[in-house]
């Protein structure tokens, strides 16, 4: 027994020493292993370090930054019930889609009670017309009889005072007749006198003398009636082309009331009711303007809705982009154009690539409601944000992207 306690304990004791001898031996091994270890993570760590500080080089950076899409709000532009909503949240629709049924009996009443004034507005402005043409029509016949009454006017001036001429053209041979008969008459009173003539020829004397007298009274006569003739035919053709003139102004006259009839005040009023009634009547049916993905919704069929009232939202499923709010110090180096990549939380390990849109033209700030400002002549120097646009030129249909998602943007700007 005992000898087999001295025989385990000098075994204990050997395999101590040999324990003591290989962890001599194998420390130095240690060593050098973990020195390789070291320089490898060391190797590697200055290689990535390297690559992320020539990356963080040329590239403007920002955690503060998401997905973001202008977003549609569906609204009423009348006052009405609904009566259907074909669509839920969440669906998918596309651009024409409809999206809400509102009640329309009350605008296919107007609707044709606005079509049965119009038309009556018409008849009536077409009556008019027809009457105002028919005046023009009677109007046109009275120029043209008034300009077919001037020549004649004009014959019967010329043929006036070519019996002027000839009543003119008679006087002198009838005063030259009368003057021989005078002096025939005085000759024949001085032959009585002294009886170298007889009586008979006195007498013939007074005779001719008495004719020739009558002649050229009716020559005279017959050229006052002939001025007179000429006075009538000069009023005549005077009066014909008043005629005309007059004639002129109411076919002008009659032009104007075809004018004012065709442009009834009447018949556009009616006509701009139809076509409110007919738009109206569109309005209850409501359509999606894009294509899109419906949010949030607060419509329920029978609520009774205004004009102007939110029914819901679509949300874009084309027009994505990132708003990434860099710090003003930073923003000075970034443009339109410049390369940007897009890390989403969602998708850990993939890049999405784009490029700088626009740039804002004012700070968050700016925008505020109520903008920070610690009292009237003091200001406090704070690093503002502006609001760069970026798009995703590389959109993944296997990894949809939706506004609000959470994104890091760093923009090439060297």
């Amino acid at each position: 027994m005992a000898t087999n306690l001295q025989e385990s304990s000098d075994n204990a004791k050997v395999e101590a020493l040999e324990a003591e001898e290989d962890a001599a031996s194998n420390q130095p091994r240690k060593r050098v292993i973990f020195g390789i270890l070291g320089a490898i993570l060391a190797i590697v760590l200055l290689v990535i370090g390297g690559k992320w500080y020539a990356y963080a080089r040329v590239h403007a950076g920002t955690e503060d930054a998401m997905i973001d899409s202008d977003v549609v709000a569906i609204t009423s532009k009348i006052g009405e019930k609904i009566d259907a909503i074909p669509v839920q949240t969440n669906q998918y629709v596309r651009k024409g889609q409809l999206l809400v049924v509102l009640d329309n009996r009350d605008e296919r009443h107007r609707l044709a009670q606005a079509q049965a004034q119009y038309e009556q507005a018409l008849s009536t402005q077409t009556t008019l017309v027809e009457q105002s043409r028919g005046g023009v029509a009677q109007a046109r016949a009275g120029v043209a009889s008034a300009v077919a009454s001037v020549p004649q006017a004009d014959a019967a001036l010329a043929q006036a005072r070519a019996q002027l001429s000839a009543a003119l053209a008679e006087v002198p041979a009838a005063e030259a007749n009368y003057s021989k008969a005078a002096a025939d008459l005085a000759r024949a009173r001085s032959l009585v006198r002294t009886g170298d003539v007889a009586r008979e020829e006195l007498d013939s004397a007074l005779a001719e003398e008495s004719a020739a007298a009558a002649q050229l009274a009716s020559a005279k006569a017959n050229v006052g009636a002939a001025r007179d003739g000429v006075r009538a035919a000069r009023d005549r053709v005077i009066a014909a082309q008043a005629g005309i003139a007059g004639a002129q102004g109411g076919v002008t006259t009659a032009q104007g009331k075809l004018a004012q009839s065709s442009d009834s005040s009447q018949v556009v009023s009616a006509r701009a009711a139809l076509d409110l009634a007919k738009l109206n009547l569109q309005y209850t049916r409501i359509y999606s303007p894009i294509d899109g993905y419906v949010g949030e919704k607060s419509a329920q069929i029978g609520q009774t809705v205004s004009a102007g009232m939110n029914l819901m939202t679509v949300i874009p499923s084309k027009d994505i982009f990132v708003t990434a709010n860099y710090k003003e110090t930073a923003v000075g180096a970034i443009h339109v154009g410049q390369e940007a990549d897009i890390f989403v939380d969602a998708y850990p390990g993939h890049t999405f690539h784009g490029h700088v849109i626009s740039i804002n033209p004012a700070s968050q700030n700016t925008y505020a409601l109520i903008p920070s400002q610690n009292a009237t002549g003091n200001f406090v120097k704070v690093t503002q944000r502006i609001p760069v646009r970026i798009s995703i030129d590389d959109m993944n249909p296997k990894m949809p992207l939706r506004p609000g998602m959470s994104v890091e943007a760093d923009v090439k700007v060297r």
